[in-house]
């Protein structure tokens, strides 16, 4: 069993190791994984040796809060969002007064800088200046409001695990213990000739601006979530319905699957159903991303949460709450955000190692500036070290771009199952379309209709429509359909016989019509001569070719075919211009298969291939050519092939199964949303490269600065508070990099 819940209290990417640690050690669980970046945990676990309770208990040891609730009416990211609100709320309290107190402590330290404050209040300078006042000042600063530095330090060496806030709490305690000694000890400290300095101000500055980056670093991660958020506020809060002949509105977590639901112009669908009367045009862009309303009639399934925009209809609802489409949806962007990319990997091994390291070379530093310089400056070195070793904007560099990637994709209906496929897009250089239903619409249409002798065009299609009445045929169906369309009127026929394999035969007004192929028209001794040239070039384009016949005479005769998708030619053009191969797939024979493919502009086919042998050619290509290989398909046939190739893209027109299976799914009918779909995932890879780049070279460039290494050649060293600004800019500019996917043009 798989559940995912989000945990409230994590601060760093140290923390999301110290709670994945703690959850694989509890018993019955088989695998954890904590996503720092979604703050996010997803566990797999026994229901026979293990429940949510004892999960949650373990979660709370490692010294963290999961937001795992029973009540139907509170989702976890209710409580999620509820903890994020207070918790900003809590710092914005604790960095307007420790700010307040950092500047007095500030004015007391440094009275040469702010003579003319002290000059224009007599007495300020003798009370702040003085080391009892500091130290007043500073006590709340350092255990108010550098609480939870201290808690997280407890509880990481109660699991026997280190993080950031154990190098803030060890480098500012260090001060403010240091200055603490001074205060009280000054005296006999300076007669055995120890320095008389105090750094009550480092301390409180330290603490101040890392509060104040976690505010500001808290504000803007609540915008990588903002496609979730937009998504949950599109649900319907109401739903009318029909019962015992009384529309009755009530809420929408009152509707039943069977309820019979009314909707008028302008309201939101509550729930995914099917119309049983009236027609309409509905906006499903918000869930599909197609900004053109579609047309819907009786028997056509509509989604909850999508906007009415013209007539009043009535439907049955077939799925609500967790079960809805846009339910689904949201629960689908979630996981994503919630999963580990590949490429984050090696952040997870460094950050494993460096708070451990970072100490050690904390200890190093004041050793060797004891040594060659002073103990003061060994002091002031060892917190700057302390504080710029911040591991944050290396474990925000990948989450943070994949939460804000994923959100951007399901704007314009593309749906990412997990951050491995997000990736792993970019590397598609080989792809295969499944004909029917991918590349085509998957439902036939009347192509052509050619008359012969003295019969009209609409002679033939009112007879073939008439005797399609008694068939069930799909490709009956399309012709009834363009009939209808072109207000063709349809006659009474009698005889009425289905030939298996070959049409149909009937008689109307005394008259019997034959329809159907070459071999009825050869049984029926009819000869076809005259039509042979059109339905040979109608053939080889690949339409299916129906003859109309009356006394030994052909009539006319019909063409059927199931058409490409208005954007498949473009999304061909456009994948090759990529330097993507691009296959099509199908178990139509040859000639069929290459006109398909040749009016799509695909050169590359895959004809006559059984169902289960689609799996199979899939995994030939990916040996063979050593390509990275996606499918594309919607059939329940083509879950096997979109679970084997490197990347699977499902239609969202299509099978649970096939959605299921697929690392991508496109809730709209473009195909050029699979191009959409590799350029977001090109966009996303160059925008983590990016936050790796600087999370690095942050940290590698700054963590010898602070130690002193430029101070033999220019005389200059990094003050610790500077180094506090230093990282808590490093991870605000993390997070901002990632939010430029937002604007990002797929």
């Amino acid at each position: 069993m798989k559940t995912a819940f989000p945990v409230i209290g994590m601060h760093c990417a140290s923390c999301a190791r110290l709670i994945e640690r703690q959850l694989k050690k509890t018993p019955g669980v088989t695998d954890a994984s904590v996503n720092y970046g979604s703050e996010t945990a997803s566990v797999e676990f026994d229901p026979t040796a293990c429940n949510l309770d004892s999960i949650t208990k373990s979660v709370e040891a490692a010294g963290y809060k999961a937001a795992v609730t029973t009540d139907p009416k509170q989702t976890p990211e209710d409580i999620k969002e509820a903890a994020k609100k207070a918790e900003l709320v809590d710092l914005k309290t604790k960095v307007i007064a420790s700010g307040v107190l950092s500047a007095l402590i500030l004015l007391g330290s440094f009275p040469e800088w702010f003579a003319g404050v002290f000059a224009a209040i007599p007495g300020f300078y003798s009370l702040l200046s003085n080391p009892v006042s500091l130290l007043i000042l500073s006590t709340p600063v350092q255990f108010w409001a550098g609480k939870s530095f201290y808690q997280a330090t407890w509880s990481g060496l109660r699991n026997r695990a280190a993080s950031m806030d154990t190098l803030i709490a060890v480098g500012t305690t260090a001060a403010y213990g240091f200055s603490l000694l001074t205060t009280v000890f000054g005296r006999q400290l300076s007669a055995v000739g120890f320095p008389m300095v105090m750094y009550y101000d480092t301390a409180a500055v330290i603490i101040t601006l890392i509060l104040l980056g976690r505010f500001f670093e808290a504000k803007a991660k609540a915008h990588t979530s903002d496609a979730i958020k937009k998504l949950l506020h599109l649900q319907a809060k109401t739903a009318r319905v029909v019962r015992n002949g009384k529309e009755t509105d009530i809420p929408i977590d009152q509707v039943v699957v069977g309820d019979i639901i009314r909707v008028r112009p302008g309201e939101k669908i509550p729930v995914d159903g099917k119309i049983t009367d009236g027609t309409s045009s509905i906006d499903e862009s918000m869930v599909t991303g197609e900004s053109i309303p579609v047309d819907k009639k009786q028997g056509d399934l509509v989604i909850g949460s999508t906007i009415n925009k013209t007539g009043t209809f009535l439907f049955v609802a077939m799925k609500i709450g967790s079960d809805t489409l846009l339910s689904q949806i949201v629960k689908m962007v979630s996981e994503a955000q919630s999963t580990r990319a590949p490429i984050q990997r090696l952040a997870d091994v460094v950050s494993g190692y460096f708070v451990p390291v970072v100490l050690m070379l904390a200890v190093a530093t004041f050793v060797v500036w004891y040594d060659f310089g002073s103990p003061v400056q060994g002091f002031v070195n060892m917190i700057a070290v302390l504080i710029i070793a911040c591991p944050c904007a290396l474990g925000l560099a990948t989450p943070t771009a994949i939460m804000v990637g994923t959100g951007k994709g399901a704007e314009r209906g593309i749906l990412i199952k997990d951050a491995s496929s997000l990736e792993t897009a970019h590397k598609i250089n080989t792809i295969v379309f499944d004909k029917t239903g991918t590349l085509t619409s998957g439902k036939p249409v009347v192509t052509d209709i050619i008359p012969f002798g003295n019969t009209r065009k609409n002679d033939v299609l009112g007879i073939a429509s008439s005797l399609e009445q008694g068939s069930e045929h799909s490709l009956g169906e399309a012709i009834g359909t363009y009939a209808k369309e072109h207000a063709i009127t349809r006659n009474k026929v009698t005889k009425f016989r289905a030939i298996a394999g070959h049409g149909i035969t009937g008689s109307i007004h005394k008259t019997s019509y034959y329809f159907g192929n070459r071999a009825l028209m050869k049984s029926q001794d009819i000869s076809v001569g005259s039509a042979e040239h059109a339905m040979s070039s109608l053939e080889k384009e690949g339409k299916t070719v129906m003859l109309l016949s009356a006394n030994k005479t052909i009539l006319g005769l019909i063409a059927v075919a199931d058409t490409l998708k208005t954007s498949a030619i473009s999304t061909v053009t456009t994948l090759t211009r990529l330097g993507i191969t691009v296959w099509m797939i199908t178990g139509d024979n040859e000639r069929t298969a290459h006109a398909v493919a040749k009016s799509a502009g695909i050169t590359n086919v895959l004809a006559g291939v059984l169902p289960q042998q689609k799996a199979e050619k899939i995994t030939e290509l990916k040996r063979n050519k050593r390509s990275v290989v996606a499918f594309a398909g919607d059939g329940i046939n083509d879950a096997p092939a979109l679970a084997g190739a490197d990347v699977g893209i499902a239609m969202g027109t299509g099978t649970d199964v096939a959605i299921e299976s697929a690392g991508i799914t496109l809730l709209n009918k473009d195909l050029n949303s699979v191009v959409s779909a590799i350029k977001l995932s090109k966009q996303t890879l160059a925008i983590i490269k990016q936050n790796l780049f600087w999370a690095f070279a942050y940290n590698v460039i700054l963590i010898p600065v602070s130690s002193g290494i430029l101070y033999p050649f220019t005389g200059w060293l990094l003050n610790p508070a500077i180094a506090a600004f230093a990282m808590a800019a490093s991870s605000i500019s993390v997070v901002g990099n990632s939010l430029r996917l937002k604007g990002a043009k797929i």
